[in-house]
């Protein structure tokens, strides 16, 4: 997905969000916006706003001499998203369909975006998703890849989300390699989260290599790439991942909640919408 003129503005509010986390020094704040205001005049709109992000959360660590600055965040995240495990667990094992059951809940996840400047409740989101419509729903197509997959490539986003990302892994009964950050950046899971939660037990955890808040081919390393290039089946969660890969030229399962307004009209659905895109496949009413 390419950048867009809203994306601008986005831009400067999450870098003064990550530069008040990160530090409380206002000069440093400030020369962190004009650095990354700087930056926003040269960007090409041909980029996807994870390449820019790579760029702004480099430029927040460096002048803020944080590195993780949503650290303690993402283990806010993680903890509570680990206390609602059973009870979810319980919920899928006790529902009609529980593979799509595990899937809502894969998407009520993504609402841990920190990336994105709105509220979110995460019990609320739950209850809330488990009953919402898809705007696009692929189910039948995914079931159709899940059943001659093999392995599964599955691209996790946050941190927090990955919880519920476990859910998912578990119901789908297959070989998943889970595809993590290389370094911290906004609350994105790293090898060090996904560990924490466990996700280590149930697949193989491997970094794409990207240092972006999304998974950027070009970012990564060949050992991802190769994975990329040759999985049975794609799945990619969150916003982030979507911008990156929305062009990519093979089959990938996108799952988000389309929380931003630009990704909403990019997938020509509106905001706060559910989504279950296989690419290439004709959306679902």
């Amino acid at each position: 997905m390419k950048t867009y003129l809203d994306c601008l503005p986005c831009f400067m509010n999450q870098a003064l969000r990550a530069g008040r986390i990160a530090t409380n020094d206002e000069q440093k704040i400030k020369k962190l916006l004009d650095e990354v205001g700087m930056l926003i005049q040269k960007i090409p709109m041909e980029n996807t706003p994870p390449e820019t992000g790579a760029i702004i959360y480099e430029i927040i660590s460096e002048i803020t001499g944080n590195n993780d600055p949503y650290q303690k965040i993402k283990e806010k995240n993680i903890e509570h998203a680990l206390h609602l495990y059973p009870e979810l667990k319980q919920k899928v094992k006790k529902s009609d369909d529980s593979l799509l059951t595990a899937i809502r809940l894969a998407v009520a996840g993504n609402v841990i975006d920190l990336g994105v400047d709105k509220e979110f409740s995460i019990v609320e989101d739950i209850e809330k998703i488990l009953h919402q419509e898809f705007a696009i729903f692929d189910y039948e197509f995914f079931k159709q890849e899940l059943n001659k997959a093999k392995e599964i490539l599955y691209i996790g986003d946050n941190s927090g989300e990955a919880v519920f990302d476990k859910i998912l892994i578990e119901e789908l009964e297959k070989p998943v390699t889970f595809v993590v950050r290389e370094i911290p950046v906004i609350n994105d899971v790293t090898l060090k989260e996904a560990k924490q939660i466990g996700i280590d037990k149930i697949a193989k955890v491997i970094s794409s290599g990207t240092i972006a808040p999304g998974t950027v081919l070009d970012y990564c390393n060949n050992n991802f790439l190769e994975k990329f290039k040759n999985a049975d089946m794609i799945i990619s969660k969150g916003q982030g991942n979507y911008e990156g890969l929305s062009n990519v030229s093979r089959s990938v399962f996108f799952l988000l909640k389309a929380k931003c307004p630009v990704i909403a009209r990019n997938l020509k659905e509106k905001g706060n919408d559910i989504i279950l895109k296989g690419m290439n496949v004709a959306q679902s009413s």
